[in-house]
């Protein structure tokens, strides 16, 4: 079989309900790579907490974080790097109206580096339990332009701050907002979507689009799954990625759909 470039996300794909990776799930891709395919997570975590699973997978390969503004190779310098960031200044004025725009904890970081305005209690992978004075989000500590704010607003508030973002900086940034019990945003470049970020990949390694498979299971995944030569849905994906996918799992995430369907359409021994 030809070379693929094989994207999977993190969260409701290749993780189970409680973000482990099960080990089904790592002897699988670890074979997809040793029989000469490229397996990339492409996630909307950051590199901070998507990096301890690229490691227990034994990854080599780029992987993509933020959605697609960052892609670039864990512990090496890759001549293909890419960062998209956004304007510094839109960061430092929703801060200056936090409370008046019903924002609660609000993180900017790129990739190495993450700055808050306060410490959370909530999604302690997302937002951090501790900073230390050089990571309290402020001008004085800000002093690059990030790749992405990740905002938690108060309930109610949401149709205002997303008028709010797109009436001031419409034309430079893209707003995502989460699924899940909270009340989350994301704020990126323009034009960032994860299919931005396989699509460079599939270049840059040389990967004909017909040799793309890509898993995913929520609305961030949508362009992927649709730019990809096969988008795979996961079982427990949402009604409208299932119904855009090329394919599904037969088992979910909490039952090594992904690492089933890899065995099954390569034909991995594991």
């Amino acid at each position: 079989m030809n070379q693929h470039l094989i994207a999977i996300d993190l969260d409701g794909t290749t993780l189970n309900n409680d973000a482990q990776l099960s080990e089904t799930t790592i002897k699988t891709i670890q074979a997809a790579s040793k029989a000469g395919h490229i397996v990339s997570i492409v996630t909307g975590r950051p590199y901070r907490i998507s990096q301890r699973y690229y490691d227990s997978l034994g990854l080599k390969s780029a992987m993509v974080n933020f959605n697609g503004a960052l892609a670039h190779i864990p512990y090496q310098t890759w001549h293909q790097e890419y960062q998209k960031n956004l304007n510094r200044e839109i960061a430092l004025d929703l801060l200056t109206h936090k409370d008046e725009l019903g924002i609660d904890t609000m993180t900017a970081e790129n990739k190495l580096h993450l700055w808050a305005n306060q410490q959370s209690n909530i999604m302690a992978d997302f937002f951090p339990t501790k900073l230390t004075p050089k990571e309290i989000l402020n001008s004085n500590n800000l002093t690059s332009d990030p790749t992405a704010l990740t905002v938690e607003y108060h309930p109610g508030e949401k149709d205002k701050l997303i008028k709010n973002i797109t009436d001031k900086y419409g034309s430079d940034v893209d707003i995502r907002v989460w699924g899940g019990p909270h009340n989350i945003l994301e704020v990126v470049s323009k034009g960032i979507q994860k299919a931005m970020g396989v699509a460079y990949l599939a270049k840059t390694y040389n990967i004909d689009q017909s040799n793309v498979i890509a898993f995913g299971d929520e609305a961030n995944d949508a362009e992927m799954l649709k730019y990809a030569g096969r988008g795979v849905a996961m079982k427990n994906a949402i009604p409208s990625i299932a119904a855009d996918a090329d394919d599904q799992t037969e088992d979910d995430n909490q039952h090594d759909g992904l690492a089933h369907y890899l065995q099954n359409y390569f034909k991995l021994s594991v």
